[in-house]
């Protein structure tokens, strides 16, 4: 008889964790040992129970992202698979989910099906996206000109929520003529040559999350 894979589910939704529970209730295959809404709790869970596949939002109650949330669980002694299951999907929040070493990015309206499958893939070790998160990683690699580095998303960002260069140089720390310097860097990216220009070019390509 197969052992069951055993499922952490890490999402400070409660009403979405008690839908996923039962809906791997239904898989003899899977069985669910754990359910944490903040990246201590999850971490604290883990290290004791030592589930197979995390599945882990990007973000929790206590403040602290899926990402980081996603570090602490592989700096364990025998650390789980963490799948992300989330909404989002910025170029931002997949580049820093892959980074913080995630095996798999899903997005919440994926089918039972496919999550199943997916699950599976993880724990066997094996790299598994949505497909339109594998689009986006891929127009990510045919157009680097785009990519934009954490400070210039913070920047737009900041600027989508109609902060001026003096504001912004005040939240993050820097100078208004570091921040001028950035926006034309941006500008260059983006093919654009204003502010709202940056800002829409940003929500329409997905690289800023408001």
């Amino acid at each position: 008889m197969t052992i069951p894979l055993r499922l952490m589910l890490v999402d400070d939704h409660p009403v979405v964790r008690a839908g996923l529970r039962a809906l791997f209730g239904s898989r003899p295959d899977m069985t669910v040992v754990a359910e944490a809404a903040t990246a201590a709790d999850a971490v604290r869970q883990a290290a004791a129970l030592r589930p197979d596949v995390v599945l882990m939002d990007l973000q929790l109650g206590d403040g602290v992202d899926g990402d980081a949330a996603t570090a602490h669980l592989l700096a364990l002694p025998d650390p789980p698979r963490v799948l992300v299951l989330t909404t989002y999907d910025t170029d931002e929040d997949i580049m820093h989910a892959v980074e913080a070493g995630a095996t798999g990015y899903l997005l919440k309206d994926c089918a039972p099906d496919e999550l199943f499958r997916a699950v599976h893939a993880a724990a066997a070790g094996q790299t598994v996206l949505s497909p339109p998160v594998a689009a986006r990683l891929m127009d990510r690699m045919r157009g680097p000109q785009t990519t934009l580095s954490t400070r210039e998303v913070e920047i737009l960002t900041l600027l989508a929520r109609g902060h001026a260069n003096k504001e912004i140089s005040r939240l993050l720390f820097i100078s208004e003529a570091t921040v001028k310097t950035h926006l034309v860097h941006i500008y260059a990216k983006l093919g654009v040559d204003s502010r709202t220009a940056a800002v829409h070019a940003a929500v329409e390509r997905k690289l800023i999350r408001l």
